[in-house]
């Protein structure tokens, strides 16, 4: 169960921009924290300890708790709740709380299955303009750099993050993007730990983000979608390896 109210390091969070920025307004209780809707806050707020796993898979979370720990009643915690389940990050038990699910094996599978069908329907939809694209990616690789560079994986994962958002959003389906953000909301705690004791990792990554945004330079759209096969499936063999 939850034991008093968790601090989950703002710079830890890899999220959408405005759910990071509500979850650190609430930890921080900042000014305008009540002007933001009750079950945005705990919303934010409990997704962004489940993905730095300060609530870890298998913990068992009470409304009284968390309605406590964001300093609201229990109605916004119930739905809360209800849009993490939706999410496939925690199991609602009536009377009991919401049971953090753990990451099992086949969710690694489907995960990053999903990711391939959507990463390259992007890569195809994309191609025709693509160069307004590549500023846009090379800013992420050299952010991807500089924290490689820092020690810092968080941030690393970070952009690497945004440069496929950055993909997926440019072939223009939103619902799709919203799909494959919930996707990499679940990666976040298949990966971290990996990247973290494995820094070698990161140096990899940049050089197939590299190769990817060459690609887009280049006039095949078929190796452009060649890479992007072989990064994730570069990602799925570093996750089994992890677990």
């Amino acid at each position: 169960m939850v034991s008093g109210a968790p601090e989950p390091a703002s710079d830890a969070l890899i999220l959408g921009d405005q759910t990071a920025e509500i979850a650190r307004v609430v930890v921080e209780a900042a000014p305008g924290v009540e002007k933001i809707p009750a079950a945005e806050r705990v919303y934010a707020y409990v997704k962004a300890a489940i993905l730095d796993r300060v609530y870890p898979g298998g913990e068992l979370l009470t409304e009284g708790e968390l309605a406590t720990a964001v300093g609201v009643s229990r109605t916004p915690v119930r739905e809360a709740l209800l849009r993490l389940e939706e999410s496939g990050l925690v199991k609602l038990y009536p009377k009991k709380g919401a049971l953090v699910l753990p990451v099992l094996p086949q969710e690694i599978e489907d995960v990053l299955e999903a990711r391939e069908l959507l990463e390259t329907h992007a890569a195809a939809k994309v191609w025709p303009r693509r160069k307004q694209l590549i500023e846009r990616l090379t800013q992420r690789v050299d952010e991807m750099r500089a924290h490689r560079k820092a020690g810092d994986a968080k941030s690393f994962l970070e952009a690497d993050r945004a440069f496929h958002e950055a993909i997926v959003g440019a072939a223009g389906n939103e619902i799709l993007a919203k799909l494959y953000n919930s996707l990499r909301d679940r990666q976040v705690r298949m990966g971290v730990p990996g990247i973290e004791v494995q820094p070698a990792r990161m140096d990899k990554s940049i050089i197939a983000h590299q190769e990817m945004i060459d690609a887009l330079g280049g006039n095949s759209v078929k190796r452009f979608r060649e890479l992007v096969v072989a990064h994730i499936a570069e990602a799925a063999n570093d996750l089994r390896g992890a677990r």
